[in-house]
């Protein structure tokens, strides 16, 4: 690999860029260590699972620009970036990654609020009398 690969992940209203070179391990999101950015560790983990599910934690650099969103929503677009971005690195990764699910978009985001209501489903207050 000559140069750096890029990729974008998104969750919600998270979107994160993911560039990824042969390095010695080290993950940077927003210029900080990621166990910094990412004070929880199931986070940390969710930011590692795709870097060990190739074997390959400590044979990538991992640069990262996280914007949007909560620190969740984040994290998660980060996964879904990295799993992307290895596939550009080595596509024969894509039967590991793809069986443990992590080149999956996931779809859900906030239903709208509808008028009438409180919130997209809560009501205001029922009073008989």
């Amino acid at each position: 690999m000559e140069k750096q690969k890029n990729a974008v992940g998104r969750r919600k209203e998270a979107i994160t860029r993911v560039f990824i070179s042969k390095g010695n391990g080290t993950i940077t999101v927003n210029d900080k260590n990621y166990k910094e950015y990412f004070s929880l560790v199931y986070l940390q983990n969710q930011v590692e699972a795709p870097l060990k599910t190739v074997d390959s934690l400590d044979k990538f650099d991992v640069k990262i620009n996280a914007n949007g969103g909560g620190i969740k929503g984040q994290a998660e677009a980060v996964k879904l970036g990295i799993a992307r971005a290895l596939l550009e690195v080595n596509p024969e990764y894509r039967p590991v990654l793809k069986a443990a699910g992590l080149l999956k978009r996931d779809p859900r985001g906030v239903e709208r609020k509808k008028f009438g209501k409180k919130k997209a489903r809560r009501s205001y207050q029922f009073s008989k009398r």
